[in-house]
């Protein structure tokens, strides 16, 4: 019996006090460590609705990348011009009906200089037309341009239409992430997919720009609504190590849809009695019918349900998915049920993404990831018109810059995977940004330095040598931009809370639009400032490499789940726990003889420093006087 009593029996407490018990570690904040290990982990049941969020991807794709196929300039040839009757045309590129466009060249008995070309600047004589024959180069026989005839002082309307696709995506991020996180990702999914459908079959029967443009605006605000909620409930179905790996299949999938577009525009202008347009916009939108089975069949996220203390609707989806796993919750030791069973009385808990604001280091988190996002989208478009070539047809550029832009994005996701692989998600991202910087300065530089210190004499060699390069690194610039923006996206879902997911992943996706943004802004323009445009940017990408080292690295990592958990997931030190005593230089004085110095002991020094101290003070002839009797009055006050 004595050797089996307790330690604290042969040691009674010190001071008469018992030592207070420590509770137990609580199992369901912690979703990645407990919850879905117990679950099965990352079993059949989770793979099953990762592969359902992956086949909207492909829909997704078509319809982001519809605007290059229903808003393309046409080839512009003036049948009937004005006040001439002779039979002749004005030939011009698919950007050259635009107003503002460049010199004309003309073909018949037009009235010109004799040799064929137009005097002065061609934008007047070109909209000076009252018939057109506009012909299309991107697969499909006729569009939103030339039905409606956009051209010269319509053409704004276009970038109108650009701009309302945009728009409504901004807007959706905004409003569809902070529904997210108060409401759920299954009622977001679900409502997004209904409105959907709803306005992108309604674009297909737009009467006129204006409806066309409406419309437009809310089929973006809905396609954002679906691709943000897709993109949370992916994240948060996962495991740490299969986080990554999933949602890039998901980006594969998307590029896969960008490339197959063309494919699809021509198969329908084959369709009988329709605008084939109209087809377009019907065959891209048709396929999100599918998804509306996923009323049933897709659950609300489990990881969001815990974190807002949903625990009835969390215990039966916990038990639903147990049984689709195979896993016998009524054996399992870890006590996740059984806490949760004491946690049923508990009401659900809500956060607003304007909480962020109260905390200290996650605010500044998204907030870094937001600028990257903006930086990464709106240099990819710098890169993009730089590697356009301002003297080939434009309309055999249609085709090579489309395919080109697709085939960066397909070897951008194949280059992350090994990457962030290697060096992990601030490690990749920061490795981008800076080839970012490198290729924007250079061509920014470089190809001055070589056109005003070398090969003065040979204009002919210096300009292909400038094209050369600035292709190359437009190239380069579009790859390592797009790796930026898609790691920025990815790094915001991985270090936001649950609670606050949808909202601060929508921040990051919004700036990432309003980068986009700047595309149709700076043809609306007609390019103008283009250079500064430039510029701004590539100082952008300086800043972001200096705040991307103030971020954490999540790889690995649990996912937050309150916004307590997000404040302390920050940057770790470059020294390892245990080392900072290395920093504390050693010193070889003796200092056992040092004692605390009592109370009195101390006030009297302080009397005699304090007189010392005002002797310093006085002129030295005064104080040789004066100096016996001074000391002589301290020591009748220190009581000597």
């Amino acid at each position: 019996m004595a050797g089996g009593r307790s330690e604290a029996q042969d040691h009674p407490p010190e001071n008469g006090f018992t030592p207070l018990e420590h509770p137990a570690p609580r199992l369901l904040p912690h979703i990645d460590r407990s919850v879905l290990p117990s679950l099965g982990g990352f079993g059949k049941h989770q793979k099953q609705l990762v592969v359902l969020t992956w086949i909207p991807a492909l829909f997704i794709g078509f319809s982001q990348f519809s605007d290059y196929f229903l808003l393309a300039q046409p080839n512009g040839t003036c049948v009937q011009p004005l006040g001439n009757d002779s039979n002749w045309t004005v030939e011009s590129p698919p950007v050259s009906v635009t107003s503002g466009a460049p010199s004309l060249q003309l073909s018949g008995n037009g009235n010109g200089n004799g040799t064929g070309e137009a005097v002065g600047d061609g934008s007047g004589m070109l909209c000076a037309c009252k018939e057109w024959r506009l012909e299309l180069q991107t697969g499909l026989s006729q569009n939103v341009v030339t039905k409606w005839n956009l051209v010269c002082d319509s053409a704004w309307k276009v970038h109108i239409a650009k701009f309302s696709l945009l728009v409504g995506s901004i807007f959706g991020y905004l409003v569809m992430g902070v529904m997210a996180d108060w409401f759920g990702r299954h009622p977001v999914l679900i409502l997004s997919v209904l409105f959907m459908l709803v306005f992108g079959l309604s674009v297909a029967f737009s009467v006129n720009v204006t409806m066309f443009s409406t419309l437009r605006f809310f089929e973006g605000f809905c396609l954002a609504g679906l691709a943000l909620s897709l993109y949370v409930l992916r994240i948060e179905l996962c495991l740490p190590g299969w986080r990554f790996s999933m949602t890039m299949v998901a980006s594969f999938l998307m590029v896969g849809g960008q490339l197959l577009m063309p494919g699809v525009a021509v198969l329908c202008r084959y369709w009988p009695n329709r605008d084939d347009w109209q087809v377009l916009q019907i065959v891209i939108i048709s396929p999100f019918v599918l998804m509306l089975p996923y009323v049933w069949i897709f659950p609300e996220s489990l990881r969001w349900l815990l974190a807002t203390q949903h625990y009835r609707r969390s215990k039966a989806m916990m038990l639903c998915i147990a049984r689709k796993n195979q896993v016998d919750m009524t054996t399992e030791p870890s006590g996740v049920l059984a806490e949760l069973e004491q946690e049923l009385h508990k009401k659900p808990q809500r956060t607003c993404i304007v909480k962020m604001m109260s905390t200290r280091n996650l605010w500044k988190n998204i907030v870094v990831l937001c600028v990257n996002s903006l930086t990464g989208y709106g240099i990819h478009h710098c890169f993009a018109r730089s590697m356009m070539d301002p003297e080939a047809q434009p309309t055999a550029l249609c085709h090579a810059d489309y395919y080109t832009m697709a085939g960066i994005a397909l070897a951008t996701c194949l280059a992350l995977c090994p990457a962030v692989g290697l060096m992990g998600r601030r490690g990749g991202l920061l490795t981008f940004m800076i080839i970012t910087a490198l290729a924007s300065l250079l061509q920014l530089g470089l190809l001055n330095l070589i056109g005003k210190y070398s090969l003065r004499h040979d204009t002919v060699l210096r300009d292909t040598l400038n094209r050369k390069f600035s292709v190359a690194f437009s190239i380069i610039g579009m790859f390592s931009s797009h790796a930026v923006s898609t790691l920025s996206i990815f790094f915001c879902a991985e270090i936001t809370p649950t609670v606050i997911r949808g909202g601060g992943l929508g921040l990051v996706l919004a700036s990432a639009g309003f980068g986009m943004l700047t595309a149709p802004i700076m043809e609306l323009h007609n390019q103008k400032g283009y250079f500064l445009h430039h510029v701004i940017f590539a100082c952008c990408t300086l800043l972001c490499i200096i705040c991307l080292l103030l971020l954490p690295e999540p790889r690995g990592q649990p996912l937050p789940e309150s916004l307590a958990d997000g404040e302390t997931f920050t940057r770790q030190t470059l020294l390892h726990p245990g080392e900072q005593h290395l920093l504390l230089v050693k010193s070889d004085r003796d200092y056992s003889r040092v004692h605390d110095t009592p109370l009195h002991l101390s006030a009297t020094g302080s009397a005699t420093v304090a007189a010392a101290t005002a002797l310093a003070a006085v002129p030295a002839s005064y104080a040789l006087a004066t100096g016996g009797e001074v000391i002589g009055n301290c020591a009748i006050a220190n009581g000597v």
